[in-house]
């Protein structure tokens, strides 16, 4: 009995979720500015200065893959091609920064925009 019970919870399920969704949602696309030579460029020289380590407040991970961040954003005025201007995070520092500008960012009061010519 314990042996049946053993070889049946690694059984893996053959029901597959079905997706109820009415609306599929658009497959994402990349904004076409990571996509150009320069960012690839800029990308590749902010990570290699960083000698393969986190550069993440505190954190310093090691081995793990790192994405090439803008210190400044780019949405709030930062130079997208200077090496100053660029750490090296790891996947959890990277998702906790975008995830506080984010946040300050929607904490600020909308200012609608002013119409051209004013």
């Amino acid at each position: 009995m314990a042996r049946t019970r053993a070889r049946l919870s690694f059984m893996p399920s053959r029901i597959q979720a079905m997706d109820l969704r009415t609306a599929q949602p658009a497959p994402k696309q990349a904004d076409p500015h990571y996509l150009t030579p320069e960012h690839r460029a800029w990308s590749a020289a902010v990570i290699r200065r960083a000698g393969g380590v986190c550069q993440g407040s505190g954190c310093g991970r090691t081995g793990v893959r790192l994405f090439a961040d803008h210190v400044i954003e780019l949405r709030d005025g930062g130079a997208p091609f200077d090496p100053a201007n660029g750490q090296a995070l790891c996947g959890a520092c990277h998702t906790r920064k975008t995830a506080e500008e984010r946040r300050r960012r929607q904490a600020e009061p909308y200012r609608r925009p002013r119409p051209c010519g004013l």
